[in-house]
């Protein structure tokens, strides 16, 4: 029996994924934490952006309305997000657990360290940035209120009473904002790390199997049986791969598609308050961080969508690099059969309509910048 631990581990990737979930009540059966999900459930998913939304159709003037347009619309798409991530919370269980049977796989030192060098490294910094990112956007909003002077809210919204009829229900109001704009920013958390740090996995997993692929025959003591035996196993593991993207396409199919939405939405209308409504110098620092923190929220997932193209079709030249020229024909049949399979181009669309990458993104900052423009000349 093989006593030998296994130095990939996925699995640890995800850790502070499953904190976030864990930290809004979910994925345990506990009765505090079912009391929390279902505050947190009509308080922030549901009411906090409907009461927001109310807000706009409240307010008269157009800079009130394009200064809560941004957090509107962010925290309408993150309880969308957060819906459409809870839902599909087996399949992600899922693909997890084929991560794990693909760890088993990593056979060489070449591949543990490539993985734990470059995959997990990059999937940890992915989510320390988010949390960086939002932080700051947090707390940017939070001095922005508290450092402006006179009695505003955090953002613009409607409450069923005059928020302003004393000292304690206004800032009774203020709290409930910053309390439920810091759920739904632990919530987005959950929403937006989980697709860039999956995608950077696959791509690494599929990198690993391009290495195995290419090592196919070409040890010294390898008989016929054992290369055999390779391939087929690596096919295995083709097939895994091609599952975990079919269940990221399900996953991720609207959800991605309102994160596209949301992101040129608040990107553009961001770039206007910077211009024309930004009265202060924490306003602009606020709107400054916020619309980094859109773009970063955009960027990861589309390069490692891409990334996971590039590296499927560097499996066709890693399965020709193999030693295949001493096999027999049916060998060479599989082999061939296995090659066209790997042709197919793989690609994960938004909505179905939409493909995850970085012509997505570049096609969402141009169309930022055409209403950017177009601000400048109105101004």
């Amino acid at each position: 029996m093989d006593l030998k631990p296994r130095v990939i581990r996925s699995e640890d990737i995800y850790r502070t994924y499953w904190l976030y979930w864990h930290l809004l009540g979910l994925e345990s059966n506990f009765f505090l934490n079912r009391l929390l999900d279902l505050v947190i459930t009509v308080f922030v998913t549901i009411w906090y952006p409907i009461h927001l939304i109310l807000g706009l159709f409240m307010d008269i003037s157009l800079g009130d309305v394009c200064k809560g347009l941004p957090i509107t619309a962010a925290c309408f798409f993150a309880s969308f997000k957060f819906i459409c991530f809870r839902i599909k919370l087996s399949e992600i269980k899922q693909i997890e657990i084929l991560f794990k049977e693909l760890d088993q796989r990593a056979s060489s030192q070449e591949e543990c360290e490539f993985f734990n060098q470059n995959t997990r490294r990059e999937a940890n910094f992915i989510w320390k940035s988010f949390i960086v990112a939002y932080g700051l956007s947090n707390i940017s909003a939070i001095a922005s209120v508290l450092f402006a002077g006179g009695h505003k809210l955090l953002y613009p919204a409607w409450f069923p009473y005059d928020v302003q009829a004393s000292e304690l229900i206004f800032w009774l109001s203020v709290t409930y904002q910053i309390a439920g704009v810091s759920l739904a920013i632990l919530q987005n958390l959950a929403n937006d790390s989980y697709p860039p740090m999956t995608f950077c996995v696959v791509a690494g997993h599929v990198r690993l199997l391009a290495m195995r692929l290419s090592r196919i025959g070409q040890g010294p003591e390898e008989t016929k049986y054992s290369t055999g035996k390779q391939l087929i196993e690596s096919i295995e593991d083709h097939r895994k791969l091609m599952k975990i993207v079919e269940l990221l396409r399900s996953t991720m199919n609207i959800s991605q598609l309102g994160q596209f939405i949301s992101s040129g939405v608040n990107i553009s209308i961001t770039l206007v308050n910077i211009l024309f409504f930004a009265d202060n110098n924490f306003a602009v620092t606020y709107y400054g961080v916020y619309f980094l923190s859109m773009v970063l929220e955009l960027f990861p997932c589309c390069y490692y969508g891409t990334l996971i193209s590039v590296e499927m079709n560097q499996l066709t030249y890693a399965i020709y690099s193999s030693n295949w020229m001493s096999m027999d024909r049916s060998y060479s049949r599989i082999l061939l059969i296995f090659m066209q399979l790997t042709l197919a181009e793989v690609k994960i669309k938004a909505g179905g309509m939409i493909g995850i990458g970085m012509n997505a993104f570049f096609a969402t900052v141009r169309l930022a910048y055409s209403f950017f423009t177009l601000a400048m000349s109105l101004r």
